[in-house]
């Protein structure tokens, strides 16, 4: 499947007691998030603990997505690291077992400049023939990739979108002047998902998809439908999940909220730990007030 606009969500990891990957419950998962709207879905992203997992569970992970939503989603495989090397071969590995596209976060730690930047994502956009989004999250990796870095980059015939994580609008904005006709930029942070719709972004990578599949897609749905008025109220009305699934790092929230109202996901690895009884209260909450819209 091609790389489309719309609602993914960036799937959470789950762990059995043992703190093994439950890839039962990953295959599970991802069939409910596409029953409940999703257009794609992201394994082994932020959300799913990436930095946590093994190359061999990452690769079974990929495996069993794609196996779960063939044809009726797009499956995103995060194969990003702050080594080039090793991206590039991650990303051979996930298009020989079937992924869709690739997502590769900005190199991280290393702080690298914007020619290194610039090299990095070509070389994995050189390594297999899928559509690669370019994941920019400054918050996370130390390092911003400028405006006229991305516009660069689009030049790359299998660089097709990215995900803005950067949570500053006028950058946005400055991006979108540059990029060419066709580049889909998607919101990184779901409160940012409607005034990036409104500049022209296509969609969502989302976290709080896990918990409001169908509410967000009916937000897309609406601005896509030239319905802003309903688009926004949708957005307000989801806010406080919004913000409840960022109170405590994330995916602790999320996975609080799975564990109370879905299946048992587990707990987060190490170094992160279990979500408070308070924020799961919160996010149950914002749920409950969610279904109501």
């Amino acid at each position: 499947m091609a790389l489309t606009t719309g609602l993914y969500t960036a799937m959470i990891t789950p762990f059995t007691e043992d703190g093994a990957v439950d890839y039962g419950r990953m295959a599970r998962l991802a069939v409910h998030l596409v029953e409940t709207g999703h257009d794609g879905l992201v394994v082994s992203g932020s959300t799913g603990e990436s930095p946590t997992l093994s190359d061999t569970e990452k690769l079974a992970l990929y495996s069993t997505v794609s196996d779960a939503v063939r044809g009726k989603a797009v499956v995103v495989a995060g194969t990003g690291t702050y080594d080039t090397r090793h991206s590039v071969e991650m990303s051979k590995k996930a298009a020989d077992l079937g992924v869709d596209a690739i997502m590769a976060v900005c190199p991280y730690y290393s702080r690298p400049s914007q020619a290194g930047l610039l090299a990095h994502f070509l070389a994995i956009a050189d390594a297999t023939d899928l559509p690669v989004m370019v994941y920019n999250i400054p918050i996370r990796t130390a390092r911003l990739i400028e405006a006229e870095t991305l516009a660069e980059m689009s030049a790359h015939p299998n660089i097709v979108a990215t995900k803005d994580g950067v949570g500053d609008l006028q950058y946005t904005q400055a991006s979108l002047d540059l990029l060419p006709e066709g580049f889909m930029l998607f919101s990184g942070d779901d409160s940012a998902t409607f005034p990036m719709l409104e500049m022209g972004g296509v969609g969502v990578v989302s976290v709080a998809g896990h918990l409001a599949g169908r509410q967000i897609k009916r937000m897309i749905e609406a601005h896509q439908s030239h319905d802003p008025a309903e688009a926004r109220r949708l957005h307000d009305g989801l806010m406080p999940l919004f913000d409840a699934c960022f109170v405590e790092p994330n995916p602790m929230p999320v996975k609080a909220g799975l564990n109370a109202l879905w299946e048992p996901v587990g707990a987060p690895r190490l170094p992160l730990v279990p979500a408070s009884t308070e924020t799961r209260d919160l996010v149950v909450a914002a749920v409950g007030r969610a279904q109501r819209l």
